[in-house]
């Protein structure tokens, strides 16, 4: 990059299962339910010296539950929210396709589709990500397959406090 912002590393955060529960198909802001500590897990990160990137498969647009007008709408709102408590997501990326969708023009596999590692791509392409250090945190393993192709550490989220987990997460990373 020649934007003249110094690489780093970067956390790869998927969205429904980490940031907030996965009740599926979320298109609105009621229906949020946050991970808990999930802004203080953001805020160790910006804190620690990574890019904080969001990455999400959203087939809700494909079946035409939402729009990616909603899709976008929401993670504004997302980000505001977490950044009202000092926490910072530095870029989303989500994928509206899905095979068996209903609405036109998001029917079908994509290569943004996760576990496909598009969205990946995309976002190292724009930011100037040091990949050595960075990490895939997902929680199902199509998030971390995505990152294996990239060559990224994938850790499984389980739930629960996810500041204690992204506390455990550095500490293996640093360890190396």
């Amino acid at each position: 990059m020649s934007d003249g912002r110094a690489a780093k590393p970067a956390a790869f955060l998927d969205r429904d299962g980490v940031i907030n529960h996965d009740d599926g198909y979320i298109g609105t802001r009621d229906r949020i339910r946050w991970m808990p500590n999930v802004a203080r897990a953001i805020l160790r990160l910006n804190e620690s010296g990574y890019w904080v990137f969001v990455f999400t498969n959203q087939s809700g647009v494909a079946r035409g539950l939402f729009t990616e007008d909603d899709v976008n709408g929401l993670h504004n709102w997302m980000r505001d929210e977490l950044a009202r408590d000092g926490a910072g997501i530095d870029d989303i990326r989500f994928c509206p396709h899905h095979p068996q969708g209903t609405a036109a023009g998001y029917i079908g596999e994509h290569d943004w589709r996760k576990p496909a590692p598009g969205m990946l791509r995309d976002l190292v392409q724009h930011w100037p990500v040091q990949l050595d250090g960075s990490f895939v945190i997902g929680d199902q393993a199509r998030d971390l397959e995505a990152g294996q192709a990239l060559g990224l550490p994938g850790f499984l989220f389980e739930g629960g406090d996810l500041d204690a987990f992204v506390t455990k997460v550095l500490e293996k990373i640093r360890r190396g």
